[in-house]
């Protein structure tokens, strides 16, 4: 059987707790590969994390699942940024953890500053740790060429150094040894990856995520300019442009795999209500209004060419977005959400109204450039763990596995 649909599988709170995985995890997989350890259906690991290289987190699900995962199904939340070119050639600050110069260069950036680099030239920019203040102090070695864009992978470890340095280099158009005056609006771009409020680790509650992060710098740009911080780019869940390059990313297996019948539904397994559910409904409906535009353009193309009527298809009914023109177009007609209760939800938390029925807590979570749509956050399906998310998903498809 030539499968018509693909699997995009959050990790945290869906495979793994932490580093511990969780039993149904390796149960489920076992499902989803044939004897050879191939798989029988396009699998993408769509995941918020990036603090490393996509080879890494392979390595460990295949430790974790029992099952040879390569890096081309690993999807980390700064990977759409591949498709940012515009900015390889430029000089960027990244800021995060673990191997940021690595990472920036896998993903094509040829000149990435990193903040221990920058706080390294201008010692004096970082003040708040009394005992990291410079004893002696002299000037760089060498003059830092300006930054023209700022590029936040995931949380740092040492916040407070990340957000003045961050903020110094927008306050002054990207030569943070300058002073703040007279500093440009809109300031350089900021492309921005996982807007992750809150994670779930081994710990009993969720834990700060790069969305908290991101919430900081946002308030502490305002604070100090009265001008809201723009982002050029947000990445991760949900971010349509993140389910888009998961979909390339489905159909790039597929072709490998030589299955000549197109994906028509993405399956997305997740334990977040604000991230997880919310990204698949958004980019679903996504394709249903561009299937719907498509039929549109077609009826008005087919009236044009009966000659009953005479204006061309209007150029703003073409998709704009520059995220969008780098891959090809979708083939996937829907994206359905399924929500686990392994991780983040947990549906003895749900309130209660006067009338008895379950209801969601309307607290928004999302980033703040994405609007609150209570539709968003009501999943498709509701499972115990990733094993049950499986066994629906083949019911729903009917396919039935050798």
């Amino acid at each position: 059987m030539q499968p018509t649909f693909g699997f995009l599988f959050d990790i945290d709170g869906v495979l793994v707790r932490g580093k511990t995985p969780i039993p149904a995890a390796k149960v489920a997989f076992q499902k989803l590969v044939n004897s050879q350890g191939h798989f029988l259906v396009p699998v993408v690991f769509v995941t918020n994390a990036g603090n490393c290289l996509r080879q890494k987190k392979a390595d460990q699900l295949s430790h974790i699942l029992g099952v040879p995962i390569s890096q081309d199904q690993v999807m980390l939340s700064h990977s759409p940024l591949r498709m940012f070119k515009r900015y390889h050639n430029k000089c960027v600050l990244v800021s995060g953890q673990g191997p940021l110069l690595d990472i920036a260069n896998c993903l094509g950036f040829c000149r990435p500053i990193t903040i221990d680099m920058l706080r390294e030239m201008y010692p004096l920019l970082d003040m708040v740790d009394h005992d990291r203040r410079p004893k002696i102090l002299h000037s760089p070695a060498v003059d830092l060429p300006k930054i023209e864009a700022v590029v936040l992978f995931g949380e740092p470890v040492r916040w407070e150094t990340n957000l003045q340095l961050i903020i110094d280099v927008l306050l002054t158009s990207g030569y943070p040894g300058n002073p703040y005056h007279h500093a440009k609006y809109p300031h350089i771009p900021v492309l921005a990856c996982n807007m992750d409020l809150m994670w779930v680790a081994e710990a009993q509650s969720p834990r700060f995520g790069h969305g908290t992060f991101l919430v900081c710098l946002e308030n502490i740009y305002k604070k100090i300019t009265g001008k809201e911080l723009k982002y050029e780019a947000l990445m991760g869940k949900p971010s349509e442009l993140t389910y888009h390059y998961a979909e390339y990313l489905i159909r790039t297996q597929a072709a490998e795999r030589q299955w000549k019948k197109p994906i028509q539904s993405l399956y997305a397994i997740g334990d977040n209500l604000m991230t997880d559910i919310y990204g698949a409904n958004l980019y679903s409906r996504y394709l249903e209004e561009k299937n719907s535009r498509k039929g549109s353009k077609a009826r008005v193309q087919a009236k044009v060419a009966a000659g009953t009527r005479s204006t061309t298809v209007s150029q703003d009914d073409e998709i704009s977005n520059t995220w969008e023109s780098e891959l090809a177009s979708a083939t996937a007609t829907s994206c359905r959400s399924i929500l686990v209760c392994t991780g983040v939800y947990n549906p003895h938390a749900e309130v209660s109204s006067s009338t008895g029925e379950s209801v969601t807590e309307a607290v928004f979570h999302g980033h703040r450039d994405f609007r609150f749509d209570p539709a968003l956050i009501e999943p498709d399906h509701i499972v115990p763990d990733v094993d049950a998310a499986v066994d629906l998903i083949f019911q729903l498809e009917n396919f039935a596995p050798n």
